[in-house]
């Protein structure tokens, strides 16, 4: 495994540039930093372009030391501490951060199973968390639409912690687009001429739709949507989270799908 020392080292230069989320050569790479997003990707049989480990830690840390043993050493290289930190986007960094490509989602197949379509969602931890708490309601398939937050980005990607991995990300998907593909009823989280979300059969495929933190859903989506929904609350709270409320909606419909009893 190389050994990288100087921060003039051209490599050296490159990650910086893909840590930081540019170009490099022309292509967006993505930067996966820490143990557990590199186990999930290597899990889920993708490529890695190259791996950069932290030097000391690699001779300490045997969950390194395996992950090493895992990849091509060609693409390895170790990097003293002082210029593994600087490439960090945590103030306690791991060790270890993979060089690697977005796999490809083309958004062309109908949608016939739940998903999920995020509307203008701008805060990259609502985005993450969002995407976190699709996976583990069982949804493999997000669209998010031109203005949302970067699903490849350092704070999406901690956020989500690795739930990219378990479902195909679809982004830039137009709410036309959306609308065309969707074969099942589209349900949009609303405050007026809505239905209280526990009153509804969710024991079926829906496509939900939750919008921008501060206006809400577009006006195009809330007037193709076959059900409006809100989540019943306390009157002195004005309205959720996006990233709260999905949680409500998506785990309901869990409920009604797994649990429900006739």
């Amino acid at each position: 495994m190389r050994l990288i020392q100087s921060k003039e080292n051209p490599q050296y230069k490159q990650l910086v540039r893909i840590s930081q989320g540019k170009k490099a050569e022309g292509q967006l790479f993505v930067w996966l930093e820490g143990i557990h997003l590199s186990q999930a990707w290597l899990d889920a049989g993708y490529e890695v372009v190259l791996a950069a480990f932290d030097a000391e830690r690699l001779t300490q840390q045997h969950e390194l030391q395996q992950l090493a043993q895992r990849l091509d050493e060609r693409i390895c290289m170790s990097l003293t501490p002082s210029l593994m930190r600087a490439l960090s986007s945590v103030e306690q960094g791991q060790g270890i951060g993979l060089v690697v490509q977005a796999p490809p989602t083309i958004a062309t197949q109908a949608i016939t199973q739940s998903c999920v379509y995020l509307d203008r969602i701008q805060d990259p931890g609502n985005v993450g968390t969002l995407l976190r708490t699709m996976a583990a309601a069982g949804i493999n398939r997000a669209f998010l639409s031109p203005g949302c937050a970067w699903a490849w980005s350092q704070k999406v990607l901690r956020s989500a912690q690795g739930a990219h991995f378990a479902m195909q990300v679809h982004e830039q998907i137009e709410r036309a687009q959306f609308i065309q593909l969707a074969q099942i009823p589209i349900y949009a989280t609303a405050l007026e001429h809505a239905e209280p979300l526990y009153r509804l059969d969710l024991a079926q495929p829906i496509a939900w739709v939750f919008g921008n933190e501060g206006q809400g859903v577009h006006t195009e989506l809330l007037e193709q949507a076959q059900q409006r929904v809100f989540i019943p609350q306390v009157e002195q709270v004005e309205s959720l989270n996006v990233a709260a409320a999905a949680a409500v909606c998506l785990f309901e419909q869990r409920r009604q799908l797994h649990w429900v009893r006739v």
